[in-house]
């Protein structure tokens, strides 16, 4: 990577935290326990999000905020409690949010870190990725209320190709028996009346020990790709000039476009994307034409929703941006929009 202009270097003690990242785990994991309580007494010293990367999950989220840290100007949360095992996604407004502030704060840098940044002409612009917050329904006011002025990213990927990306991850990493077709025949049944055991603070356990909300979370496949009704409800809670949505198809062509765009929606000082590719790919069975074209037929109302909530034609589905491209052997191949690198990292 490489920065537009001639921005002076930070003093190397502001510089400490990305230093002990680097460090190799036999050396960091005997002061872990140090450093998280460390993180604990200074939490009201600790600065908040100033964005949030809210979703679509299997959008490209994760390429996202991956490069997007990158940026000389830009910190996310550091492992500050062993409840989380991603620090990037923090899970604090959808599943966290019982804890309290205080904890959220811990996974974030100190104020004195942004003010030195800030005597040397520099920022320090903090934020998380958690693609749970857009679905979640309870989560908008939980931000709104936390966070009045955070700054809003939504990334947003063919319905068709996100449904089918979603649940090929889910069968892949065995966490989805059915085929495709039984699994969408399925969801409205599992996704019946989990309204009401959303909203509540603190995750909700059945008898089989698993959170009430897991298929909500993990297996609403056409549901999640419901853009319009998410987008709707972060609009009640927010001005629209503070959420920037994007298009996936757009960020994978025009990367470089995309992160400007961002850049200065974050109010950020230029700085170039180098050496920039898609995390992770993947083959699959292309999808079945009749059930592609079912789902083009049931997505069709909502994106015309979408566009007139947001101004702009996505251009999804036909004539839109055509099928997935084709490996060697016929087979439909994504460039998986993340760094995950194992399946209990994509969420």
């Amino acid at each position: 990577m490489s920065e537009q202009g001639s921005a002076r270097r930070p003093k190397p003690a502001t510089n400490l935290t990305a230093r002990l990242s680097r460090l190799p785990n036999v050396v960091k994991a005997p002061t872990r326990p140090v450093r998280r309580r460390f993180r604990h007494v200074t939490k009201h010293r600790r600065l908040l999000p100033a964005f949030l990367v809210i979703g679509a999950q299997r959008a490209g989220t994760t390429t996202l905020y991956t490069y997007l840290r990158r940026h000389p100007d830009v910190t996310g949360p550091r492992y500050a409690d062993s409840a989380v095992y991603w620090s990037k996604e923090l899970h604090f407004f959808d599943e966290n949010f019982w804890r309290g502030v205080d904890w959220y704060r811990k996974f974030f840098p100190l104020e004195v870190r942004r003010q030195a940044m800030r005597r040397l002409g520099r920022d320090l612009v903090p934020g998380e990725g958690t693609p749970y917050y857009m679905f979640h329904p309870a989560v908008p006011q939980r931000v709104a209320e936390t966070l009045p002025d955070v700054r809003l990213l939504a990334l947003l990927r063919n319905p068709v190709e996100r449904t089918y990306s979603h649940y090929q991850l889910m069968a892949r990493t065995g966490r989805e028996k059915l085929s495709f077709e039984e699994a969408i025949e399925a969801e409205p049944k599992r996704l019946a009346g989990i309204e009401d055991v959303l909203m509540e603070e603190r995750p909700l356990f059945g008898e089989d020990g698993h959170r009430r909300h897991q298929h909500h979370r993990h297996r609403a496949y056409v549901t999640r790709s419901l853009y319009a009704d998410q987008l709707e409800r972060w609009l009640e809670h927010f001005p629209r000039e503070q959420l920037l949505v994007l298009r996936s198809e757009d960020f994978l062509a025009r990367p470089d476009e995309v992160y400007a765009q961002v850049f200065e929606f974050l109010g950020l000082r230029p700085w170039q994307v180098r050496d920039y590719e898609p995390r992770n790919t993947a083959a699959y069975a292309p999808i079945d034409p009749g059930l592609r074209a079912r789902l083009e037929e049931r997505f069709a109302e909502p994106n015309a929703r979408l566009a007139r909530l947001l101004g702009r034609d996505f251009n999804w589905g036909p004539p839109g941006s055509g099928p997935a491209p084709k490996d060697a052997e016929g087979r439909e191949r994504e460039a998986l929009p993340g760094a995950q690198r194992a399946a209990a990292r994509d969420h």
